[in-house]
């Protein structure tokens, strides 16, 4: 006898198929929460359960490709290569400004060289 569950997998206890015993550990609250959602469903926590795992297990997680990140818009004109070195001072500089502007007493001892 083969039938649909709620997810959508065949279950089946005709002998064809053997089952594997398992306990998991859960927290009260996750435990209740899916005793309810299991009888919301119509099935029983176990079967709720396996439905999980196989709906887990049956869609490979997308990979996307390390290309995806490259080429995703315009660069304004910029080269970081030719710039970097303008590009780093200027960081620095403004994190300095930064620094001065919330620690005004900085201003007042030298600047180590």
């Amino acid at each position: 006898m083969t039938s649909r569950d709620a997810f959508g997998a065949n279950s089946c206890y005709d002998g064809t198929i053997m089952m594997a015993r398992t306990q998991i550990t859960l927290e009260p609250e996750f435990q209740r929460r899916a005793r309810q959602r299991a009888s919301d469903l119509g099935v029983s926590f176990a079967a709720y359960i396996r439905g999980l795992v196989v709906r887990d297990l049956s869609h490979p997680k997308a990979v996307a490709g390390i290309e995806s990140i490259f080429d995703l818009g315009r660069s304004g004109g910029s080269n970081i290569a030719r710039q970097k070195h303008s590009v780093i001072e200027e960081a620095f500089d403004f994190e300095a400004s930064a620094s001065r502007r919330r620690n005004p007493q900085m201003e007042d001892e030298p600047s180590p060289k």
